[in-house]
C-alpha cells in the first residue's frame, strides 16, 4: 500500500469516488481513496437514487446537471451499467402559488440550460392515467433525469477511477490528520470484522498527502473533530417504503404504457416512483430527528433505524389519493436511514476553514444527484485553482466557526429536512434557532416593528411594518410576487430619497490590518490605490484566476493601520482568505497583524438629504455647524467624531447613493447611540429602514453586491468597475484578469414587468428570442416607478439603450440597458454640501 500520494480522498461513497475519478481525469496521476468499510456502505447504499434537477441554487443546479449528463456516459467508458432510468421527473402543483414557485425555479433552470416542459392536468392524465389530476394546477416536467442505482453508479465511478490510476483501499480508517507545513500526514488504521462489527486493529500506517479531501458522509462530525473545526453537517432520519405490486400498474405496463416518471407531489411532501410493478414512496415529513450529532457509533455500519409509520401517515394517505390504484398494495420493504444535511440544504464544498490543502465535500442531502458534479467542480478548484462557476454559495465557511454549534446545526438541519417541499419563497425566513446573534439594538428595533432577516447568524431588519397590523396584513406571509412587506419597503426607500433614514448595518464584516508590512501587503492584495490617511476607497481582492474573491471598503486609519469592511454574510470566508494571504506574504513584506473586529463595532448607516441636519444636532465639536461640511468632512473620507457621549468612527459613504455616513461605534454603546439618533431624527421625520429597501436603492446606483454581481466567475473588469482597478500597479491576480478579458459585462436594466411582481435576480435575459444573459439582482425602483435589475450580458449587448426581454412567470417583459447609476449619475446628492 502506497504511503505517499498527491491527493488522498477519505470516504468511499458516491461523492468520494466521483472526486477521486475527476481528480484523475483532470490529470493528477497519484490519487488514493480510503474507505473505512466497503464502498457504498454509508448513506449511498440506502439512498433512493433519485436525480432531481430542480434546485433554486445556481451553483447546485450546475452540479446536478453535470451529474445527470455525466452518469449517462459511464457505461461506455467503464462497461458497467449504472442503472440510470431516464424516465423524467414530474413535479406537480396543487396550488397557483406552487406554480409560481416552479416558474421562479424555471428562471434558474433556463440560465443553467436545464430542459423542462410545462404540463396541464389534462396532459398529465393523458400521459399517465393512473395519476389523479382533478385537483392539480399543473406541473413542471424534466425530461432528462430520473433515477439511478446508487451502488451501481458508485462502482462505475470507482472502476473509472481505477482505470485512470486511482488506488482504492477498503477497510482503512483515517484516525488523525497532521499538517507538516508542506503536506498532510494522515494516520490510518486497518479495520477488521469482529462479532459483526467493524473495529480498529493494531495495524497502522501514515500516508503523506499533498492534498486531502474528506467525503466522510455520516461520519463528518468525527472528521471535523479530528481537524479541529466545526461543520454544520449532521444526519437526519429519512424514510421511504417499498410497496408490493399494484395490479393496475402491472396491467398498464403490460398494455404498453411507459414507465412513470418520478412523481413529486410537493404539496404532499412526498415522491413516488415505480419499482418492479409496485411503488416506492419517499417523504420529507415534519419531526424527523437529527442523529449522530456527536459521531456515528462504532456498531453502526450499513444499518437502518426502526420505521416510524405514524410520522409519515399523512404522506402515505396523500399517495393513495394521488395514485388511487395503490391503495390495496401491501408494504414490501421499508428504509429509515441517516442522510446528512446542512442548515440551508446545500452541501459544504471547498477549502476547510483555517487549513491548507484540506478540502471538504460534506453534508450532501442529495448525494447521488450531486456526486458527479461535485467531483467535477471540486477537481477544478484543486487542480486549476478555481472552478468555472462561482462555488462561494457552497463554501464551508458560510457558517462561522465562532458561533456555529452542534445544537444549532442539529435543529437547523431538521428544519432543512422538513422544508424540502415547503414553498421556497425568495423572501423566505426560516424560524428555527432564531434569534441567535443579536446586536444590542435588536429589542428596540423589534419594538418598532422590525421584521428580521438572517445573515450569517445575525438578525438584521428586512423592513419595518406596523406594530398593530390590520387583519389583512401578516408579517409571516411570503410571496413569489410583491408580498405584504413591499409597501413598507417602498416607503422606507422614499424616506431615504426624500428625507432621512437609519439602517442597521452591524452585520458588516470588519477587519483591522496593521503593522510594518500592512501597506505593502494590501497594495499587492487589492486592485485599487490605497487611500491616504483619513480617506477610504473601494477595492477588490482577486482569486489566482483573476476573478473577484472579495470586495472591501478600506479606511486608512494610520500609515500602517487599515480598517477593512466587507459583506456581512461572508465573515469567515473573507477572514480565511485574508489570513492565509498574510501568512504567505509576511516573510516578504514584514510583520502584519490581522484581527476580526466584527463583533466589537456596531454600524448605523444614516442617509438621505436631511442626514446632515440630524447629525448636526448631536455632534460634539467646536464648530458643530461645519463639522460635517464638505470642507471638513468630504465625501469618501473618514473621521473620528463624537455623537453625544458616543465615540464614532464615521465614514462618509452611503450604499444607498444619498448623502450619508456610516457610523461605526463601540458595540456596547449601541443602544445609547440608537436612542440619541432616534430622538434627533424625529423632528426631521427620520424613518427606520431595512435591507430590502436598501437593496433596491443600491441598484438605482448600480452598486454591485458581493454574492450577486461580484463573485469568482467574473472579474472586476467584467463587472464594469475599471475605476476601482489601478492597472499601473502590480497586484495579485492581475495577469490572469487581463488574460480573461471581458467575456460578459455587468449592466443595470429598467424593466416594464408585471404589475404585481418584481424580478428576484435569477431571471433569464433574452434577445431576438435567444437566452443571452441573466439577472443577478432585482427589485423595485422608487425613483423610476418600475422594476429594476442588474445582471450580465455579452459586451455587444451591454450598450446603453439595448432592449432585451426578461422572463418572469413564463412571460417575456421589456427591459432596457440604462447608464450606470441611473439615479443621480453625477453623484450630486451624495456630494451635497452643507
Amino acid at each position: 500500500m502506497k504511503t505517499q500520494v498527491k491527493a488522498l480522498v477519505v470516504g468511499g461513497g458516491a461523492v468520494g469516488t466521483s472526486i477521486a475519478y475527476h481528480l484523475a481525469r483532470a490529470g493528477w496521476d497519484d490519487v488514493m481513496l480510503l474507505e473505512r468499510d466497503e464502498l457504498t456502505s454509508g448513506s449511498t447504499w440506502h439512498a433512493a437514487g433519485l436525480l432531481p434537477l430542480f434546485n433554486m441554487s445556481y451553483a447546485t443546479t450546475h452540479i446536478h446537471k453535470y451529474s445527470v449528463d455525466f452518469y449517462k456516459t459511464l457505461e461506455e467508458e467503464t462497461g458497467l451499467n449504472a442503472g440510470f432510468a431516464v424516465v423524467g421527473n414530474l413535479r406537480m402543483a396543487q396550488t397557483k402559488e406552487r406554480m409560481d414557485e416552479y416558474m421562479l425555479y424555471a428562471s434558474t433552470a433556463e440560465t443553467c440550460d436545464v430542459p423542462f416542459e410545462w404540463l396541464t392536468p389534462e396532459q398529465i392524465k393523458e400521459r399517465w392515467p393512473l395519476i389523479r389530476t382533478d385537483d392539480l394546477e399543473g406541473a413542471i416536467y424534466h425530461t432528462e433525469d430520473g433515477y439511478i442505482n446508487p451502488a451501481d453508479v458508485t462502482m462505475a465511478m470507482a472502476k473509472g477511477a481505477r482505470q485512470r490510476g486511482v488506488m482504492i483501499e477498503r477497510k482503512w480508517q483515517a484516525d488523525g490528520f497532521h499538517w507538516t507545513g508542506e503536506a498532510w500526514e494522515v494516520t490510518c488504521t486497518k479495520m477488521v470484522e469482529k462479532g459483526g462489527n467493524l473495529v480498529p486493529s493494531d495495524e497502522q500506517i501514515v500516508i503523506t498527502a499533498e492534498h486531502v479531501v474528506t467525503a466522510s458522509g455520516n461520519h463528518v462530525q468525527r472528521t471535523a473533530k479530528m481537524l479541529g473545526i466545526k461543520l454544520p453537517a449532521i444526519p437526519v432520519e429519512h424514510q421511504f417504503i417499498v410497496m408490493d405490486q399494484d395490479p393496475a400498474l402491472v396491467e398498464y405496463r403490460k398494455n404498453g404504457g411507459g414507465e412513470h416518471p418520478v412523481v413529486r407531489d410537493a404539496d404532499a411532501q412526498s415522491y413516488v416512483r415505480e419499482e418492479r410493478g409496485g411503488w416506492i414512496l419517499g417523504v420529507y415529513e415534519k419531526n424527523a430527528p437529527a442523529v449522530f450529532e456527536y459521531g456515528v457509533p462504532d456498531s453502526f455500519r450499513a444499518d437502518l433505524f426502526q420505521l416510524d409509520l405514524e410520522r409519515i401517515e399523512a404522506q402515505y394517505m396523500a399517495m393513495i389519493h394521488r395514485v388511487p390504484s395503490c391503495e390495496e398494495s401491501g408494504l414490501k420493504d421499508d428504509f429509515n436511514g441517516p442522510i446528512c444535511y446542512t442548515p440551508d440544504g446545500n452541501p459544504l464544498v471547498g477549502p476547510a476553514p483555517g487549513l491548507r490543502n484540506m478540502w471538504l465535500a460534506e453534508g450532501f442531502s442529495f448525494g447521488i444527484t450531486a456526486a458527479g458534479g461535485t467531483g467535477y467542480y471540486l477537481a477544478q478548484m484543486m487542480v486549476e485553482g478555481e472552478a468555472e462557476i462561482d462555488m462561494a454559495s457552497l463554501d464551508p465557511k458560510r457558517y462561522g466557526q465562532g458561533w456555529m454549534t452542534t445544537e444549532f446545526a442539529a435543529r437547523k438541519n431538521e428544519e432543512a429536512y422538513d422544508h424540502v417541499y415547503i414553498l421556497h419563497h425568495p423572501d423566505e425566513e426560516r424560524p428555527a434557532c432564531r434569534p441567535l446573534r443579536t446586536a444590542p439594538a435588536y429589542d428596540r428595533q423589534k419594538a418598532r416593528g422590525a421584521q428580521f432577516g438572517w445573515v450569517n447568524g445575525w438578525e438584521r431588519p428586512n423592513y419595518f411594518g406596523p406594530l398593530d397590523a390590520p387583519d389583512s396584513f401578516d408579517h409571516d406571509s411570503r410571496s413569489f410576487r410583491r408580498g405584504d412587506w413591499w409597501q413598507y419597503a417602498v416607503e422606507e426607500a422614499k424616506a431615504i430619497r426624500e428625507g432621512v433614514g437609519l439602517i442597521d448595518a452591524t452585520a458588516f464584516t470588519k477587519h483591522l490590518v496593521k503593522g510594518p508590512g500592512a501597506e505593502a501587503f494590501l497594495d499587492w492584495f487589492t486592485t485599487n490605490k490605497l487611500p491616504k490617511v483619513g480617506r477610504i476607497n473601494l477595492t477588490y481582492a482577486l482569486t489566482d484566476h483573476g476573478t473577484t474573491r472579495t470586495e472591501y471598503t478600506i479606511v486608512r486609519l494610520k500609515d500602517d493601520e487599515f480598517y477593512l469592511v466587507s459583506a456581512g454574510a461572508w465573515t469567515d470566508y473573507d477572514a480565511d482568505y485574508l489570513r492565509k494571504a498574510i501568512e504567505d506574504k509576511e516573510p516578504e513584506f514584514g510583520r502584519i497583524d490581522c484581527q476580526d473586529v466584527t463583533t466589537q463595532w456596531g454600524v448605523f448607516a444614516i442617509a438621505g438629504p436631511k442626514s446632515r441636519e440630524v447629525l448636526n444636532t448631536v455632534i460634539k465639536d467646536a464648530e458643530p455647524e461645519t463639522a460635517l461640511s464638505n470642507k471638513r468632512f468630504p465625501w469618501l473620507s473618514a473621521r473620528q467624531i463624537e455623537l453625544g457621549m458616543c465615540p464614532v468612527n464615521a465614514i462618509r459613504v452611503a450604499y444607498t447613493g444619498e448623502l450619508g455616513w456610516e457610523l461605526h461605534h463601540p458595540m456596547e454603546m449601541q443602544n445609547y447611540l440608537f436612542d440619541l439618533l432616534e430622538k434627533a431624527g424625529e423632528p426631521h421625520g427620520m424613518k427606520l429602514v431595512g435591507a430590502r429597501a436598501q437593496n433596491w436603492l443600491r441598484q438605482e446606483k448600480s452598486y454591485r453586491a458581493f454574492g450577486t454581481e461580484l463573485g469568482r466567475d467574473a472579474t472586476p473588469l467584467e463587472a464594469d468597475l475599471p475605476r476601482f482597478v489601478d492597472m499601473s500597479k502590480d497586484f495579485h491576480g492581475k495577469a490572469a484578469m487581463e488574460e480573461i478579458g471581458v467575456r460578459s459585462k455587468c449592466v443595470t436594466l429598467l424593466i416594464d414587468g408585471p404589475k404585481d411582481a418584481d424580478p428576484w435576480g435569477r431571471e433569464a435575459l433574452l434577445h431576438d428570442g435567444k437566452k443571452v444573459g441573466r439577472l443577478t439582482s432585482g427589485g423595485y425602483s422608487v425613483a423610476f416607478g418600475k422594476s429594476i435589475g442588474m445582471g450580465y450580458l455579452p459586451p455587444d449587448l451591454a450598450e446603453v439603450g439595448t432592449k432585451v426581454k426578461v422572463r418572469m412567470f413564463r412571460e417575456l417583459y421589456d427591459a432596457e440597458v440604462v447608464q450606470d447609476s441611473p439615479y443621480d449619475p453625477k453623484n450630486e446628492a451624495i456630494r451635497k454640501d452643507g
